[in-house]
Formats: C-alpha cells, structure tokens, sequence
C-alpha cells in the first residue's frame, strides 16, 4: 500500500519507518506550536503523570500505530482496521472487571456479534480455502495487537486530560513513542534509505492529516468524554478508511466484507449502551 503508485520503483517505506517519521515530525510541529503560544512553564507536569504519559505513549499509541500498518502491509486496510477496531470490546471487559460496571446479556451479545462481524470481514465463512492463500496470520493477529494497544491508550489518556491540559499530555505522550522509535531506529541512518523529495513530502503531509490534526481534536474529545464514548466516536474511522482505500489504492470491498464491518460497528457502538 505505502509502496506503490506514485513512489513505485522507488526504496520501500516500511510500516517502521512510516510510523516513526509521522509520530516524530507531529511532535516536532506540536513543541513548535506549544513554545511559541505557551512558553516553557507549559511543559510542567508532575511524576506520576509524565511516567503514565510515558506509558500511554510507548504500548498504547507507539504499539497501535506501528501493528495497524503492519497488519496492513500483511493483510489490507480492511481487516486491519475492523480488527484494531475491536478495541471498544477490550474498553468494555476492563470497566466491567476493574470499574464495576455489570456485564449484561446485551454486553455478552454484542461481544458475540463483534467476533461474528470480524469472521466475516476475514471471510472465514464463506472465502474458503482460496481466502487463506494471500493472507497470513501475521496480519490480522498484528491488528488485534494494535487493538489492544489502542484500548490502553483510551483508558490511560482520559485520566491524564482529566488532571492536565490535553496539549500537554498529547505533547508527552507523542515524545515518549518517538523516543522509542529513535532507538529503535536511529534518525541518523535516514540518508540511507535515499527517499525522493516526493516521498519525504508525502511523510510530512501524512504526519499532519493524519496524526497531528486528528490527535488535537481526540485529546480535547477526551477531556469532555469517557473512554468508551471517545472510542465509540472513532468508531467512524473504519467506515472512511475502507472508502479511501476502494478509492485511491483500489483495494477490493465485497460484500460480505461490508455486512462484516457493519457488524463490527455495531458491536462495538451497541456494547457501551
């Protein structure tokens, strides 16, 4: 998906190397953007918040990222996302194990539905033997990695906006995932990858789209709402994600696939009534 088009022919961006340049170049904007508005009494925060912001950052948003585009390099958007998509599921058996909330029949239901939806977009009941030939296990177990880790970062960021400002928690929690990657993969071996300027343009925009821009707006929706409401809200990025794909990098949607997502979507919206 990240390699072809208009970068075909050109060195291969690995779902690695996609996370790490859109994760770092957000955080580089947004300490821009807070130092000039702010100043430097912004970045404040106590202990305990910076070490749970560290941990928000590397397994929940360091951990989604990096399996989501794995399992879509594995697999296709569509899997990848209804799977990570899952997460509200995980939300839901946390609140009810660790926040007493009680497990209804309607919760157990939606659950069942979910599996059934994720079955269906994976085409175990009706792809057959052919569904298994241009598809591992690696892709969609990553998505379920992703959708674990993108439930944790839910649960771990509500409390922080709660008790601080959304930037300053968005700023920190962005930081400790990019640091991550930093030592993963050191910034200085870039040149070696010898990307186009079309290719490095293409990582900026897609840092600012789809990172910066949409990651403000889910911070501030965290502060008003609760885990599994927020969650539920972005709830809708499956829906625009497939349509994207069917549309720019024609990938194929059939229509169990469709009915499959659908299930997932409400699964996942009906288990937080």
């Amino acid at each position: 998906m990240f390699n072809g088009g208009l970068f075909a022919g050109r060195p291969r961006i690995s779902p690695l190397l996609l996370t790490q340049t859109r994760t770092t170049f957000t955080v580089l904007l947004l300490f821009a953007f807070i130092a000039v508005r702010y100043g430097r009494g912004f970045f404040r925060i106590n202990r305990r918040d910076l070490f749970l912001s560290i941990l928000a950052g590397t397994l929940g948003t360091a951990g989604s990222n990096y399996f989501y585009y794995y399992a879509v390099e594995k697999s296709t958007v569509a899997i990848a996302i209804t799977l990570q998509y899952t997460a509200p599921v995980w939300v839901l058996l946390f609140m009810v194990l660790f926040r007493g909330e009680r497990l209804t029949w309607q919760r157990i239901g939606s659950v069942l539905l979910a599996l059934s939806g994720i079955a269906l977009t994976i085409g175990i009941f009706h792809g057959g033997p052919a569904m298994f030939s241009g598809l591992t296990w690696m892709g969609p177990a990553a998505a379920l990695v992703a959708s674990l880790s993108f439930a944790f970062y839910n649960i771990a960021a509500a409390g922080l906006v709660h008790r601080n400002q959304p930037l300053q928690i968005m700023f920190y929690t962005l930081l400790s995932a990019a640091v991550l990657w930093a030592i993963l993969d050191p910034p200085w071996l870039f040149p070696a990858q010898h990307f186009s300027g079309g290719q490095w343009g293409f990582l900026f925009c897609f840092a600012c789209l789809s990172m910066l821009l949409p990651y403000i707006c889910f911070f501030y929706g965290l502060k008003y709402l609760d885990p599994t409401r927020a969650v539920i809200a972005s709830c809708l990025e499956p829906v625009f994600a497939i349509l994207l794909a069917a549309m720019f990098v024609h990938e194929g949607v059939g229509g169990w696939q469709i009915v499959g997502v659908a299930a997932v979507l409400v699964a996942t919206v009906a288990a937080q009534i």
